[in-house]
């Protein structure tokens, strides 16, 4: 695996969402590296690219209330383990389970494994919540896929908060998650 700054040269074979992704960073004057590689759909598959990237990739977790009305994005450092319990009571926020991939691309236009922040720019009705853990804000950068599972980037985490979420609609709801394993 290679870093590279800014957008692939050759875009042929990528998918439209990956490069409405790099569209939508250059057009807010958003610098990012990034690197391609093998789908990553779990949190070990990330690991090797955390360490190309130097930067911890977070969770980015799909979640939906009981009857389907009210959706999340929940952010966390990849090293918790998501317990829905402790997101109950948090904002109102009721007992979550994970949302349907169906719902994820209609929502976000992301499949499984290629869930990502970057996802809410296709969120134009403004119908997932953003929800961040604390703990996400401790580092300098910010690791996240670009909408596809072969790719990902690396991006300073106040240009993530301070000029991409404004400049999508977004506004996070902040959560503390002890996310002990037990």
């Amino acid at each position: 695996m290679e870093l590279y700054n800014g957008r692939p040269e050759i875009t042929d074979g990528r998918e439209q969402k990956e490069i409405r992704v790099y569209d939508l960073l250059d057009r807010l004057g958003i610098s990012y590296q990034r690197t391609d590689h093998e789908a990553a759909n779990t949190m070990e598959a990330c690991d090797e690219i955390d360490k190309v990237l130097d930067v911890l990739i977070c969770k980015n977790l799909f979640l939906c209330n009981r009857k389907k009305t009210k959706f999340y994005l929940l952010l966390m450092p990849g090293d918790k383990a998501f317990k829905t319990k402790e997101l109950s009571g948090q904002h109102g926020i009721q007992r979550l389970s994970f949302a349907s991939a169906e719902d994820m691309e209609k929502y976000l236009d992301i499949k499984p494994g290629a869930v990502s922040i970057m996802g809410l720019m296709n969120d134009t009705e403004n119908a997932v919540q953003l929800l961040v853990d604390r703990d996400v804000l401790d580092g300098e950068y910010f690791g996240c896929h670009p909408c596809v599972s072969t790719s990902s980037m690396k991006i300073k985490l106040r240009d993530i908060f301070d000029i991409f979420l404004p400049a999508v609609h977004h506004e996070p709801l902040y959560v503390e998650l002890e996310g002990k394993q037990d």
